[in-house]
């Protein structure tokens, strides 16, 4: 990965992660209100990242590739439904579960990403 895609990388992911952290707080109470909106900011993730290496991905395949890389996101499922319910607690830990899965992703992404364009030069 070069020093401007892992620039790029850095700005896409951090902000898609702050994103899901800050969706993930605020609807920690509603349990599962908040997963059509992270698969939303992870999807935009996954497609703004594969063209920093040159792809273009189509919205399905984008999902296809978070699901593939969100066997994670069932501990997510069992931390929102243990705590997430809990006023404040519950929103910080599920902030940070958010955060932190999109964050996870983010990077597996780019890291397969970045093998796939080094196997086409």
């Amino acid at each position: 990965m070069t020093n401007e895609q892992t620039i790029a990388c850095n700005t896409i992911i951090h902000t898609a992660s702050a994103s899901a952290g800050a969706i993930g707080a605020g609807l920690a109470q509603l349990p599962c209100s908040d997963s059509l909106v992270l698969v939303s900011i992870q999807t935009a993730m996954v497609i703004a990242i594969a063209k920093v290496f040159g792809f273009e991905l189509s919205d399905g395949v984008a999902k296809a590739a978070i699901a593939s890389a969100a066997g994670t996101a069932v501990g997510r499922g069992i931390s929102q439904i243990g705590i997430g319910w809990l006023p404040v607690v519950g929103n910080i830990i599920n902030a940070a579960t958010a955060a932190s899965i999109t964050e996870a992703i983010g990077w597996a992404v780019a890291n397969e990403y970045d093998s796939k364009a080094e196997q086409l030069t």
